[in-house]
């Protein structure tokens, strides 16, 4: 912009322009709408003159584009217009010469004859115009209204039949019989609708018919239509809306029992899967005219028929097996209940996967628990457990849960024996952490000393690395006051070159020594243990032990190692949590002098940042942190600090 362009005074103008200012001087300025003058005709020879100018005009428009409809029928308006009707005739009929196929030329032709009064000449234009294009329901709607307008009832009728013969469209059958009704010509309404119902052959059309012969007070013949709706329609194509439009209308009469024989007649008929707004009217006609034994046979058997579907469709659906298997359980009817169970253990899954074996396990154990409990049928429940297992893919996988169930089975019906086979054979077969802890829990509950040790001992050979395993076979021992045998197991535990959770059974092994208050043992396993790792909680355990022992020189020493130690790691928080556990044995236990040379140890907490490098390496910004510096660091080691006052630490409660 040059220097001149631009605004020296930036100030703002004292009077200030608004938008609404703007808009209003706009509007003022707005140029006024151009009105052509009017033309005033002074004289016959003027208004000829007139006339010919504008048909000129016409002419050449039609000239110009003679396949275009609105120019004839703008002519053709302005010679109404004129009072000039022989001549707007001729235009429409030279319309029509041209394309008679057009529907808007015959409805505006036929439009103004009516409108001026000539009856006749639109007569003969409506009687061309059906004959020509008697697919156009409009101009028979025209015609048949302008009869009935002119009180010419047996011409409308005319009009209609004439139209009938054209097989038209439902809407055209129902202004007929309008038309009738609205002249109380019931008997003609009625053979309308007669040639209405197999012409169209819709249900609608049934029901309609149905509807008046009921409106007008003729049940018996409303019935009969009915009947002959089913009859229609017959066993190959049957008709959900017929039979309930049939049940209603008997339940409108009062025929209470013919309409549940229809409802249970049209139920037995339609598929099922079409029968669904049946069912729903059923179940509302039972709950308002039915017992309650009905109303809750009506609801059961729609929900099977669901579940029929549903299963048919997919097989291996086993929630809706289970709901099919609820819902019957809670009929009570056991042979209906066995059925269902039948068919779901018999849809096996079709891939050996596990996640897929899940849901149709439980199959077979709510059968067996359902005989058991409800039934009372031990030896079906047996053999469901048999038959179950039997199935399983064990050298694939196996489901504990179901080995267990059963041996729990045979233990309620006191047989121990076939008890121990089951969960015998399971182990055999496929053995499982569950299985052994079951089978170890059964024999301690039954006493077996001997058999708990032998199961123990396939336990830890099956998984040496489980934790677990050991510690409980060491509990055995040591509840049995075994605590040589516990200690010579606790040492082949620690012995084993993997274990899921080492730390479990050392912690085990030092519990039961402290128990036994071997001090020295104790010792030596922390030691040992040291030479594995140096965690600062296993150091904090080791002076705690010591404190139990009452040899606090000892503990103090081992706190004191422990800083040594972790003072040469740079472990800080570690460290910082060494020295908090050390203070606070202090404070309890120490001397004064003592006291202060641990505090003396503490560190000093700074507030530091530090630079944020983003994915590309670069920096991105800075944080802060808090950091600890112990009294042997330099206090230059750390030139990007935040200069602010040194915290000191104090001890807190654990």
């Amino acid at each position: 912009m040059s220097k001149s362009g631009r605004v020296q005074n930036k100030a703002p103008a004292p009077v200030q322009i608004t938008a609404e200012q703007i808009l209003r001087d706009v509007s003022h300025l707005r140029e006024k709408e151009y009105k052509p003058p009017l033309q005033g005709v002074a004289d016959l020879e003027e208004l000829q003159d007139y006339r010919l100018r504008k048909r000129k005009e016409f002419e050449d428009n039609i000239r110009k584009n003679r396949n275009l409809a609105s120019n004839w029928v703008k002519y053709g308006q302005w010679e109404e217009s004129q009072k000039d009707f022989p001549r707007a005739r001729s235009v429409f009929e030279r319309s029509l010469a041209v394309d008679y196929k057009n529907p808007s030329v015959w409805l505006r032709y036929a439009e103004m004859e009516m409108k001026n009064g000539f009856v006749n000449h639109a007569r003969n234009i409506w009687d061309r115009a059906v004959t020509l294009l008697p697919r156009v329901d409009q101009f028979w709607y025209k015609y048949a209204y302008m009869e009935e307008m002119l009180e010419n009832v047996a011409g409308a009728r005319q009009v209609f039949m004439r139209w009938m013969d054209w097989a038209p469209g439902e809407q055209a059958w129902l202004s007929f019989i309008k038309m009738e009704l609205r002249h109380n010509n019931v008997e003609n309404a009625r053979r309308i609708y007669e040639k209405f119902v197999y012409t169209i052959g819709s249900v609608k059309s049934w029901l309609k018919y149905a509807k008046f012969e009921e409106k007008v007070g003729r049940i018996d013949l409303a019935r009969n239509v009915f009947e002959r709706a089913v009859e229609f329609y017959g066993d190959q194509h049957p008709q959900e809306w017929v039979f309930l439009g049939f049940a209603q209308f008997e339940e409108r009469c009062r025929e209470h029992e013919r309409a549940r024989a229809i409802y249970r007649f049209a139920l037995d008929k339609l598929p099922k899967g079409q029968a669904t707004t049946l069912y729903k009217e059923y179940v509302t006609y039972e709950k308002k005219f039915g017992d309650k034994d009905g109303i809750e046979n009506v609801i059961t058997q729609k929900r099977r028929i669901q579940y029929d579907e549903e299963v048919a469709q997919n097989p291996h659906s086993y929630d809706t097996w289970f709901d099919y298997v609820r819902l019957e359980e809670e009929n009570g009817d056991e042979e209906k209940v066995r059925d269902v169970y039948e068919r779901a253990v018999a849809c096996v899954p079709p891939v050996q996967e596990k996640r897929l074996w899940r849901r149709y396990i439980y199959l077979w154990i709510y059968y067996a628990v359902y005989e058991e409990l409800n039934s009372k049928d031990m030896e079906r429940a047996r053999q469901i457990y048999k038959t179950a297992l039997r199935i399983i893919p064990h050298q694939d996988f196996t489901f504990a849960k179901i080995w267990i169930m059963y041996a729990h089975f045979e233990i309620r019906q006191m047989n121990i024996s076939d008890a121990r086979k089951a969960l015998g054979t399971a182990i055999g077969l496929c053995p499982k952490n569950k299985l052994f802890r079951e089978y170890i829990a059964m024999e301690m509950q039954i006493g077996n000393i001997d058999r708990c040790r032998s199961l123990h001992e396939k336990y830890v050979e099956f998984s040496p690395e489980n934790t677990h395993a050991w510690n409980e076979f060491a509990d055995l021992e040591i509840s049995l006051g075994e605590i040589e045998r516990a200690r010579a197991l606790f040492e082949l535990a620690v012995a084993q070159p993997t274990l899921d959770m080492p730390e479990a059974v050392w912690k085990a092994y030092i519990d039961m020594e402290l128990e036994q208050e071997e001090w020295e043992n104790v010792r030596q396993l922390y030691e040992r243990l040291l030479e594995k790792t140096k965690h600062v909680k296993v150091w904090m355990s080791y002076a705690k032990a010591e404190v139990t022992a009452k040899d606090y020189s000892r503990a103090r020493t081992v706190f004191d190692r422990a800083h040594t130690v972790l003072m040469e790691g740079e472990k800080k928080a570690e460290r910082v949590t060494l020295l908090r556990a050390w203070k606070d044995f202090e404070n309890e236990f120490g001397s004064e002098e003592q006291k202060k040379e641990v505090e003396a140890k503490m560190p000093e907490v700074v507030a530091k940042k530090r630079p944020v490098f983003d994915d590309n390496g670069n920096v991105k910004g800075h944080e802060h942190y808090n950091d600890f510096v112990f009294p042997e660091e330099k206090v230059g080691r750390y030139c990007s600090t935040l200069h602010i006052r040194p915290l000191f630490l104090h001890s807190h409660p654990r």
